[in-house]
């Protein structure tokens, strides 16, 4: 009889409580009659339905009885003398080997460990093995074995050994296993879930598992189905569950196939929804990944007929593939999922492979996030102003406030860095109103500070999501009567995307700001949607044109020749908007020459680093009154030299 462990071995150890055990004394003797004697050992012994061997200090059966026997397959007569701890596999296990030498050596204490036997009929047996030792009033030391029943009588009397009982458990086995299988199986498609799955991939990335064999590394693909949603929610759970069923049947032939051309089958798991996964233990590269995942891809590609239905859906893989060492199943399912995300975001029905420098991106977003609103509380924004300038006086009509996070572990930080974060989470509403009384305070500071001068108007930036989520109207009235600042000074740049197609409320908004007399700027014109027809409805005063079109007129310090196109629709949009009545600011005005061709073609008003950067407000009350604001015409130290680029 051969057998082994079953997986880790249950501690054997004599020193634990499932170990020891106190024997119970007899009851004392009454002076009641005497009942009859009690059968002999040996009838007991051999009656018992419990597999049973008395075993010597040796180590060798002394006595065994026939279920024993019978339950290992054996003849009786082949026990007696045999080592017992070879019938139930003892050594294969250093702890319970252990514990079972220490009992024959006379330790108190008593062993008890399952193991797997390998049947004479070809079977498996699992049985329940426990050792205890035999007391030295047994009846071994009675001289109760006879010669049917033992192998050396005398040695019985010389010592007392040990009992070894042994319980078939196989059906229980069973249970067990079937109950596990439940336990770990998704129950619609019979592939390994979630538990069985990070259970799989905890033991590959354990030290013994790569270090002596393979190739040390280990690639993961993690699988969204695009468009299971929606057939679930069109055609009832029932086909949404037969869809997971049938996807599940093709990931199985891809590993199959994987496994054939390569060493080892990668594990396919339900890890819940619509999402599965794709373990490659010992992967071989980026490159063997990259096939698997494509063989998803088109084996999912393929309509898929269910219920009488041909139905179609699509996937998004995030691939992973690095060394093991060092990796743990939480990094490395954290880099799978986000590359899952990168993969929908980048269009879906596509596989997209983990990258590290796009990682820390996210990784600094969303530390970004999280600082987000503590930091409007703490203080930590600033307002820069960017002048707004005459073409044809060259002085200064308005600015731009910019805002600025002075971030104290990133340093300072411009919008493009956060004012998207803001616009998902909601601190636009707050960090909003915050640059508004700002910039209207500073605005009417200046007008205060120079009464001599025509005073200029402050445009401040607006999310969509403060139209939708506060209510601007008040917000602006308020800020506007607290600082004391004319409405007709105020301008509210939206994009043009965010204009476009306005309704309902944001519509109502932006009526009502211009009804009190704020004036509303369309920013980045001419990238969005264009629709020009919304124009003439909508109460907008300002278009500002994008910079892309400035960029194709010819600069002053580059070879290059202008561009025709350009400068024909920017001169078309000039006269459309003059012809509404809007004036028309030019973004990124960078050169003289810039400057002269937009003069030339009618724009009212520039805007770039050839009249200043971004500056601190005391820097504009240098410019208030200035005439020819130019940096590069007249050289002023406090706006720097002009550079090519955006504020």
């Amino acid at each position: 009889m051969s057998g082994t462990s079953q997986g880790p071995t249950p501690a054997a150890d004599s020193n634990r409580q499932t170990v020891t055990e106190s024997e119970i004394a007899a009851p004392p003797r009454t002076g009641r009659a005497e009942l009859p004697p009690p059968p002999s050992y040996r009838s007991v012994f051999a009656a018992a339905p419990l597999a049973m061997a008395v075993v010597g200090r040796d180590g060798r059966v002394i006595s065994a009885n026939g279920t024993l026997a019978a339950l290992l397959g054996r003849a009786p007569d082949t026990l007696v003398g045999a080592v017992a701890a070879d019938l139930v596999d003892l050594p294969s296990d250093a702890r319970a080997w252990h514990a079972y030498r220490d009992l024959l050596n006379g330790r108190p204490g008593r062993l008890r460990c399952t193991r797997r036997l390998k049947h004479p009929e070809g079977h498996s047996l699992w049985v329940q093995v426990s050792v205890a030792p035999l007391p030295p009033d047994d009846g071994a030391a009675h001289g109760e074995y006879d010669a049917h029943d033992t192998h050396d009588a005398q040695g019985a009397h010389d010592s007392h050994g040990v009992l070894l009982s042994v319980t078939d458990v196989s059906a229980r086995h069973e249970l067990q296993a079937r109950l596990r299988h439940l336990q770990m199986h998704d129950p619609v498609t019979r592939l390994p879930n979630r538990t069985l799955f990070f259970e799989r991939l905890t033991a590959a990335l354990e030290a013994e598992s790569y270090e002596q064999s393979g190739t040390g590394r280990i690639g993961l693909c993690s699988l969204d189905l695009d468009g299971f949603k929606a057939i679930n929610d069109a055609l009832g759970h029932r086909v949404g569950d037969r869809l997971l069923a049938a996807v599940a049947e093709r990931l199985l032939l891809c590993a199959e196939e994987a496994g054939r051309a390569r060493t080892g089958t990668p594990l396919v798991a339900r890890l819940g929804g619509d999402e599965f996964a794709l373990l490659v233990e010992d992967s071989t590269g980026t490159e063997q990944l990259a096939d698997l995942a494509e063989s998803v891809l088109a084996a999912i590609q393929d309509p898929f007929d269910v219920a009488g239905q041909r139905l179609s859906v699509s996937a998004s893989i995030g691939v992973v593939e690095r060394h093991a060492a060092g990796t743990t199943p939480t990094a490395l399912m954290q880099a799978a999922d986000t590359t899952l995300y990168w993969a929908k975001a980048d269009g879906k029905s596509r596989w997209t492979l983990f990258d590290p420098e796009r990682n820390a991106h996210r990784m600094t977003r969303q530390a970004l996030a999280s600082a987000l609103r503590p930091a409007v509380e703490r203080g930590e924004f600033t307002l820069e102003y960017q002048p707004l300038v005459g073409m044809e006086d060259d002085r200064v009509h308005g600015v731009e406030a910019l805002v600025r996070w002075n971030h104290p572990q990133f340093g300072t930080l411009t919008p493009n860095r956060f004012i998207s974060i803001a616009e998902e989470d909601g601190s636009i509403v707050k960090l909003g109103r915050w640059v508004l009384r700002t910039a209207c305070r500073q605005a009417r500071s200046w007008q205060v500070e120079h009464p001599e001068e025509p005073p200029i108007f402050v445009s401040v930036n607006v999310a969509v999501r403060q139209v939708w989520d506060s209510d601007l109207v008040a917000d602006v009235a308020e800020t506007l009567k607290e600082t004391g600042l004319a409405p007709q000074l105020l301008q509210l740049e939206l994009t043009e995307s965010a204009v476009m197609g306005s309704s309902g409320r944001p519509l109502q908004a932006l009526t009502a700001l211009s009804d009190m007399g704020v004036r509303i700027a369309i920013d980045d014109f001419g990238t969005g949607y264009s629709n020009l027809a919304y124009l003439s409805r909508l109460p907008v005063s300002v278009l500002k044109l994008d910079g892309a079109f400035v960029r194709g007129f010819q600069y002053e310090d580059r070879a290059a020749a202008p561009s025709p196109a350009d400068e024909a629709i920017v001169e078309a949009m000039v006269q459309l908007a003059h012809r509404l009545g809007l004036t028309v600011t030019a973004e990124c005005v960078e050169t003289s020459a810039q400057a002269t061709r937009l003069r030339r073609i009618g724009c009212d008003t520039g805007q770039g680093w050839l009249y200043s950067r971004p500056v601190p407000p005391d820097r504009i009350s240098e410019l208030l009154g200035t005439p020819g604001v130019q940096a590069d015409v007249v050289g002023n130290p406090a706006l720097g030299n002009p550079v090519v680029g955006n504020p």
